[in-house]
Order: C-alpha cells, then structure tokens, then sequence
C-alpha cells in the first residue's frame, strides 16, 4: 500500500500556521493584504489541521487494499481503519514509541512499514511472535510444532469475486482464532522454516501462494509496525464502479 506522508505534510501546515499567527502578532506585514489573508486562512485551519493530526497519528488511520495478497480476508478496494494504538503510542514522523500498549498476538492482521523500502505500507497477518519456529509444509503452517487445521469450504460469499476452479478457501484454527485463507492448487508447495527472532515477527498474506511476505523478504522488526486493521469502512468495485454495500462496517477477523 503506496502512501503519501501525508502525516509530515500536516505538521508543516500546522508549523506554516503557527509561523502566521506568529508574525500577525508581532505586527509583521500587517498591511499586505495577501498577508492579512494567509493569515486569517492559518486561525482557521490550525484547529483542523491538529484535531486531523491527532485522529490519524494516535486514534485510527485510512488505508486502500490495493492488491489481492490478503484474498479472502480483504479484496482488492476495500477502504480499512487501522488501529493506530493499539501496538504503542507512537511520536508522529519519528515514529518513536512513547507508551507501550500490547504486543501483536498470532492472527491479528497488521499494517506496517516494509522492512525493505520504509515508505511502503504492506498489510499481513501475524504468523510467528518473537521466539516462535515457524514451518510452512505441504500448504500447512506448524507453529511450534503444533499443525494450524484447515478446514475447505464447499461454498462460500467470495465465489463472485474470483470464480477459478482452482482456488480453494479454507478455515484455519489458530489460537483460538478462525480466518478464512485461500490456497491455489497450481501454485508448488514451497515449503520453509523459520526461527522468529526477538522483537520481529513473522507475517503471511491470506492469499497463501500469492503473497509477498515474510517467507521471502524476513521478519517485521517491532518498530515497523503501524497498527491493527480493524474495519472495512468502505468497498469500492472498479470493475463496474459501484460499491460493494455488504462489505461496509465489516470487522476485520
């Protein structure tokens, strides 16, 4: 997910806005009008410009799904809030943590920066936490040694959205926790092991064999994270241009 820093932008708004204010104060070109209005266009943005700068930096952030790597879970469109947190209270720009909150557990689905290229958001479910031996064998993750079950579903609400044969959805179990994933029978098994280092985590994509994740690239070190996806808070379909209405204010499982 491409992402314009839209967070360093208002900051510099907000800093351009108190730098009027500023300079109204000291009587400085007071009598330019072009002044006079920049300056009355700072009174008025400065409270939004902070009350959107909070919202997005500590509350909750808007994300576009741009690719099909978390099919089902996500489809190409969806609008998602993420938590912003959730995993820490976090400095805006620096990024630095201030208030440690929780830990991302397995099977919560999280946006972060890629360890690769940090202007790049991708969107995964957590797999392994920082100590755990992962094992991806045959199209089946063993955490610890212990098989994550799937279970095919004959029929499911996704057929519309992909329709190839070869494509099968399951359920998977674990801790606990169920997710739908998909799995393409053309695609080889790939098989690999990983030991999950501290502070990292190991991530999949739901879309199993079409998914840039963790089992090519490595780990997410703790500081890249960005937060929890928790809603679909909007559907768009670019094929015919309408909204998908059944999947507005869906919780993100």
């Amino acid at each position: 997910m491409n992402s314009i820093d839209l967070e360093f932008i208002l900051v510099l708004l907000i800093f351009v806005s108190f730098l009027f204010i500023f300079l109204n104060k000291k009587n400085v070109n007071k009598k330019n009008k072009i002044f006079e209005w920049l300056n009355r266009q700072a009174k008025s943005f400065l409270p939004i410009l902070l009350i959107v700068l909070f919202l997005r930096s500590f509350l909750a952030e808007p994300f576009r799904i741009p690719s099909g790597s978390m099919l089902p879970t996500l489809l190409i469109g969806d609008y998602i809030l993420v938590n912003k947190y959730e995993y820490g209270i976090k400095l805006p720009i620096t990024k630095t943590q201030v208030i440690e909150i929780s830990k991302p557990q397995r099977g919560d689905v999280v946006v972060f920066r890629y360890p690769a290229n940090e202007k790049i958001n991708f969107i995964k479910r957590v797999i392994g936490i920082p100590g755990d031996k992962i094992k991806y064998i045959n199209k089946k993750v063993y955490v610890n040694n212990i098989e994550y079950k799937k279970n095919r579903q004959i029929t499911h609400q996704y057929i519309d959205d992909f329709g190839r044969t070869e494509l099968d959805i399951f359920i998977e179990n674990q801790d606990n926790k169920k997710y739908n994933i998909l799995n393409d029978n053309m695609s080889p098994a790939n098989d690999h092991e990983f030991e999950v280092p501290e502070k990292n985590y190991f991530v999949m994509g739901d879309n199993r064999d079409h998914s840039s994740d963790s089992r090519y690239w490595g780990f997410v070190p703790e500081e890249n994270l960005v937060g929890e996806a928790f809603l679909i808070w909007m559907s768009f379909n670019s094929k015919n241009f309408s909204l998908k209405y059944n999947r507005i204010g869906n919780s993100i499982k």
